[in-house]
């Protein structure tokens, strides 16, 4: 029995999906405000950003690519600045997300910029945001 409870919990924990993974921000990062938040210039430079350094994995339009989930999802979105920043620069190694410590904050912050612009706009060919869910 206990092992059937193991294996029900380890499941779970597997087929968790990323949005969940602001939550897990410290308190002191969720809390930070983007300083950027708002900047259009800030928006584009983390697009390109972005496209350097996220695409291969999360996909040109940020709609997932394998195991890397949509960027897209109401949770990315909707995170705290600070938590998403917090993601970026420790990663998810358990996710397969490496950190991305060597950017400088600005530049984080830039990227956090152009995540949370995502559900407000529609690239060509992306379904709505509500539809892009890990399998």
């Amino acid at each position: 029995m206990k092992f059937a409870i193991f294996l029900v919990t380890l499941a779970g924990a597997l087929t968790a999906t990323e949005p969940n993974l602001p939550r897990q921000a410290p308190p002191q990062w969720a809390t930070r405000t983007n300083p950027m938040a708002g900047d259009s210039r800030s928006e584009k430079a983390g697009a390109k950003l972005y496209e350097r350094e996220c695409a291969a994995c999360h996909g040109a339009g940020a709609g997932g690519i394998g195991k890397a989930p949509s960027l897209r999802q109401a949770g990315v979105s909707r995170a705290k600045p600070g938590a998403l920043s917090w993601i970026i620069e420790n990663g998810a190694i358990y996710h397969g997300m490496p950190s991305f410590a060597h950017l400088p904050e600005p530049q984080r912050w830039q990227i956090v910029t152009f995540l949370q612009s995502l559900n407000t706009r529609q690239e060509p060919n992306q379904p709505p945001s509500d539809s892009l869910r890990r399998p």
